[in-house]
């Protein structure tokens, strides 16, 4: 599995209600995108929001993290994302009970 952190400003003068909107509205977007397993929207104390997102494989997540992607950001957020991926080996979820990846027996 391949995490992926997006991190961007926060646009000047927006309320958290205004952020949850501007997030809810482009949520259904991400319903179809090959791979993505999960998102979470964030809104950091620094300013900052983005997104976490949880992908099968770094393929499927490379293809969402294009150019139009990064310019779907500035245009919304006025500047563009960092974007960090990060390989996840094993995930514990505590809602199922289960813990993915890390060999055999996991």
């Amino acid at each position: 599995m391949i995490t992926v952190i997006t991190r961007f400003p926060q646009p000047a003068g927006k309320s958290q209600d205004e952020l949850k909107g501007m997030f809810r509205q482009s949520a259904p977007r991400f319903q179809a995108i090959p791979g993505l397993v999960r998102k979470y929207y964030y809104v950091a104390d620094d300013n900052t929001c983005g997104g976490v997102y949880l992908f099968h494989s770094r393929a499927e997540a490379e293809a969402l993290f294009d150019d139009g992607f990064a310019a779907s950001i500035v245009a919304r957020f006025g500047a563009p994302p960092r974007v960090e991926f990060l390989e996840t080996p094993v995930i514990v979820d505590n809602e199922t009970g289960a813990i993915l990846g890390g060999g055999e027996g996991a």
